[in-house]
């Protein structure tokens, strides 16, 4: 049997042979200016993991934004890619107009909150037209479908897509898991986020918080609906 046979008989299930975990985690992203990019990752609250030089010609810089297993890669000879190409990278929020106001907050430049009006992914850039874009969430706050969208001082778009209920079989169990005082901490801001959002859609402080924290932090670790 061949490796490509065998691949294919274990895609089907008939061989039965365990899967090797294949994380992503990192992506290289191209930029003009390293300091100018290491100053605008900072700015957004991202955390620098690394900043490291080999004498002029090799450079790496690498940011992981907050609660993500996956880091972002900038330098100097790490890609050659046209600086500014990279576009429509997601990133995933729970709550798309707390994430809004928050890069408000840090002083950058975003666009409204915005959805599609066919109900579509109208997240990426459409010289045609095809996908109009309507101001505000999706209606119901619909899972998957309200962005806010930014770009780097090179033109790598970002884009901030509200996932409330991930599709079937998308996150397995304990896929959000917390190894360290970090993710913990990362955890709980989320939460306190969240709930914040939930207080105000109430109108008064919920003394019930803890089962709250509770709820939101079990159900975004098992890939299931979040409290609102």
């Amino acid at each position: 049997m061949t490796p490509t046979e065998a691949g294919a008989q274990d895609a089907g299930g008939t061989v039965g042979a365990k899967n090797l975990d294949m994380k992503f985690e990192v992506v290289v992203i191209p930029v003009s200016d390293v300091d100018r990019a290491k100053r605008f990752y900072e700015s957004l609250g991202w955390r620098l993991d690394a900043d490291r030089a080999a004498g002029d010609s090799f450079r790496l810089v690498q940011f992981t934004p907050p609660g993500s297993a996956c880091s972002v890669q900038f330098g100097t000879n790490l890609t050659s890619a046209a600086p500014g190409s990279a576009q429509a990278s997601l990133l995933i929020v729970s709550d798309i107009d707390a994430a809004h106001d928050e890069l408000v907050k840090r002083g950058v430049k975003v666009s409204e909150v915005y959805h599609c009006a066919e109900g579509g992914a109208c997240r990426f850039r459409d010289a045609d037209g095809l996908f109009q874009r309507v101001s505000g969430a999706a209606p119901g706050h619909a899972s998957y479908s309200s962005y806010v969208s930014f770009t780097d001082p090179d033109g790598n778009a970002w884009v901030l897509q509200e996932v409330t209920t991930r599709l079937p079989g998308r996150v397995a169990p304990g896929a959000t898991t917390y190894a360290s005082a970090t993710d913990l901490e990362s955890a709980l801001v989320r939460a306190a986020t969240a709930h914040g959002e939930h207080e105000k859609r109430i109108g008064k402080a919920d003394a019930d918080w803890p089962a709250w924290y509770s709820a939101y932090m079990v159900a975004e670790q098992a890939g299931t609906e979040l409290p609102t």
